[in-house]
């Protein structure tokens, strides 16, 4: 009776000890896993900065790509082709 006991001691102590190594491995991979998850959050944020910074446009110079209206008017209007047959698509001898 007493060697069960000391085999089911043994046995025990065993256990714990591979549960608190599995504890501490498991909070290091944990630790791992939020490091790279804010590494990837502030990558995110840096290309919402650059964004913003673009759609803001203050430090963008854009007056030498302004159109002047008065071009607009001798650019020719394209009239749409209304006379447009689907069959035509659909056609294997054309």
């Amino acid at each position: 009776m007493r060697r069960f006991f000391t085999i089911l001691l043994l046995m025990n102590v065993l256990f714990i000890s591979s549960l608190s190594a599995s504890d501490a491995h498991y909070k290091a991979k944990k630790k791992d896993v939020t490091q790279k998850n804010i590494e990837k959050a502030i990558e995110q944020e840096k290309k919402f900065a650059k964004e913003q910074k673009f759609y803001k446009g203050k430090e963008y110079d854009l007056k030498s790509n302004e159109v002047d209206e008065k071009t607009i008017e001798s650019v020719p209007d394209i009239k749409p082709d209304y006379d447009f047959d689907i069959t035509d698509v659909y056609r294997d001898d054309i």
